[in-house]
């Protein structure tokens, strides 16, 4: 299920808006905030758009929609598409009440009467059940039709490792990202050039190494 949310703006990580977490959620996820924090202190216009980010037995996924970066940190089994499926419904509503505010705030979390609106949203992705259709939870049939509608193809979406981008080095940059999968499919172009040359010479020379073995079965056969 959903855990947490909070809504950051991109260029100096400043947190517009959040969810209100109960004492306990507040505890079991303050390590995994203080990481978000990092992370997000590191986005910047030529970052992935969108992204999960695995940690532990939550997985931190986040949507980059017109300067501003909505995050919300789930149980690691949670569907990826239903995440991503809520900070999509999240990033609509808020552009739509806020949109033209968003740059001129200095204070953080500016926007908490948003508050009403994700708690309304995560309530209603809470169940992943339900909402992928088995109907085994309460709920109006219309509403879990539209959802699953709006069900995005996340196949494409990057997933990284919290520690490797903390410790390692690694980079949630989309032309990093980019640069990765031109080299993938360098490598890929390099090995079916290999096989195709190989083929080639295989048709060129096969029918003279066949009259070369046939001649030399020959001699064998006639003169030993």
């Amino acid at each position: 299920m959903v855990r947490s949310t909070t809504i950051f703006r991109v260029h100096d990580a400043l947190p517009l808006a959040a969810s209100v977490d109960d004492e306990n959620t507040e505890k079991a996820l303050t390590e995994y905030k203080q990481q978000s924090k990092l992370v997000f202190r590191r986005l910047n216009a030529n970052s992935e758009p969108a992204c999960s980010i695995e940690s532990g037995q939550y997985t931190l996924h986040y949507l980059i929609v017109d300067k501003v970066i909505y995050m919300c940190i789930c149980d690691a089994n949670y569907p990826r598409k239903l995440a991503f499926s809520y900070l999509d419904e999240l990033s609509k509503e808020f552009q739509t009440s806020y949109g033209d505010k968003i740059e001129t705030v200095n204070r953080p979390y500016a926007f908490m009467g948003f508050d009403t609106f994700i708690s309304k949203t995560t309530r209603l992705y809470r169940d992943s059940r339900t909402l992928q259709g088995s109907g085994t939870a309460p709920g109006p049939s219309s509403q879990l039709d539209q959802l699953n509608e709006n069900l995005k193809d996340v196949t494409r979406i990057m997933t990284k490792n919290m520690e490797d981008l903390l410790w390692r080095g690694d980079s949630l940059d989309r032309m990093s990202h980019l640069s990765t999968s031109l080299r993938s499919e360098s490598a890929k172009y390099r090995k079916a050039a290999r096989n195709i040359n190989l083929q080639a010479l295989i048709r060129k020379w096969a029918p003279i190494g066949g009259l070369g073995l046939f001649f030399i079965l020959f001699i064998w056969y006639r003169f030993f």
